[in-house]
């Protein structure tokens, strides 16, 4: 929940930050509103586990119910989330981010023949070349584990970086493979585009997260929910891959691809347990990191607002951590003794 929570918030920063900017991302927002709903719905279901009795029992010290009832109509407002991850996300993202097709489908319907055939050479050229670098780094990175790939910065984000730049590259041959082999059919496989946009989704989230980290000055407590982030968006990556290379039409062409750009095998790992309990531990402590992370949480100035109450109960156990633990201890002596 913390590491998630992480996640989506860095998400919802950098995409608000370019709406507010006047830019009118669409393929980002689509990213963001499918994305961030399912995340909040798999958080919401967690969090009914942790509550328990208390999260099924409608009532005014019920703040979870409501929002779990919430779900399906941020999942279904502007459409069905299944329908923003097959048809939207790569089905656009695939023209719009990159570099040349939506100059070539121009150049192929300028209504001056000549010069539009001079445009979409020069394009159909600088394409060419572009897949040829992309397919070549894509073996040096799979060789290499990444690591002859550069990073802005260094620490124990740097790594992430590299990994990032691998999996784009890899989305780029995939992408380009597939809409040579496939044409005006990829769109309609639709289980084929998703997957595909779930690639470019979790490159866009793990972006976010590395920006989110750097600008608000490289905090070391926040190291455990970035390392959860980053793995989580990268073990989705290699996930969707996998998904794809298994799927894809021609299956020669999807074998191929796995072994250009993965030969060694998807070696991308979810989170530890070791990781999961430092955030779980992090998210149990009173501190400044902790009200920083929860900076948006609605607590209430009123002695009975449900969660003012767990707050302060929280703060109550926390406070009398060792005198529990001493009274457990003598407890347990004195038992033995009898």
């Amino acid at each position: 929940m913390g590491g998630l929570n992480y996640l989506i918030e860095s998400t919802r920063t950098l995409t608000t930050t370019a709406l507010d900017q006047g830019e009118k991302p669409a393929i980002i927002t689509a990213i963001s509103k499918y994305h961030m709903t399912e995340i909040a719905r798999t958080i919401l279901n967690d969090s009914m586990d942790v509550h328990a009795g208390r999260a099924i029992q409608l009532g005014p010290l019920n703040y979870i119910g409501h929002h779990y009832f919430g779900i399906p109509v941020a999942i279904t407002v502007e459409g069905a989330n299944i329908l923003t991850r097959n048809l939207m996300i790569f089905g656009q993202g695939a023209t719009r981010c990159h570099p040349y097709v939506l100059e070539e489908m121009e150049a192929a319907a300028n209504p001056d023949q000549e010069q539009g055939a001079q445009a979409f050479d020069k394009l159909l050229f600088k394409h060419i070349g572009h897949a040829t670098k992309n397919s070549v780094m894509g073996v040096v990175n799979a060789l290499t584990g990444s690591l002859t790939n550069s990073a802005p910065v260094s620490g124990e984000t740097a790594k992430y970086y590299r990994h990032l730049t691998r999996m784009s590259r890899a989305l780029a041959v995939t992408t380009d493979v597939a809409m040579l082999s496939l044409g005006g059919e990829l769109k309609r496989r639709e289980m084929l585009s998703a997957r595909l946009g779930d690639v470019l989704s979790h490159l866009y989230m793990a972006s976010a997260t590395l920006k989110r980290y750097e600008d608000e000055g490289r905090p070391s407590q926040d190291l455990p929910m970035v390392h959860y982030a980053l793995q989580y968006c990268l073990a989705q990556c290699a996930k969707a891959f996998d998904g794809a290379f298994n799927n894809f039409p021609a299956k020669g062409v999807g074998r191929s691809l796995r072994a250009l750009l993965f030969p060694l095998g998807m070696r991308y790992k979810m989170p530890s347990d070791k990781l999961l309990n430092q955030i779980a531990e992090q998210l149990m402590t009173p501190s400044a990191e902790r009200d920083r992370w929860t900076h948006l949480c609605y607590v209430g100035e009123k002695a009975d607002d449900p969660v003012a109450v767990m707050e302060r109960a929280f703060t109550a156990m926390w406070a009398c951590r060792d005198t529990e633990k001493a009274l457990i201890k003598d407890g347990e002596s004195q038992k033995n003794q009898w």
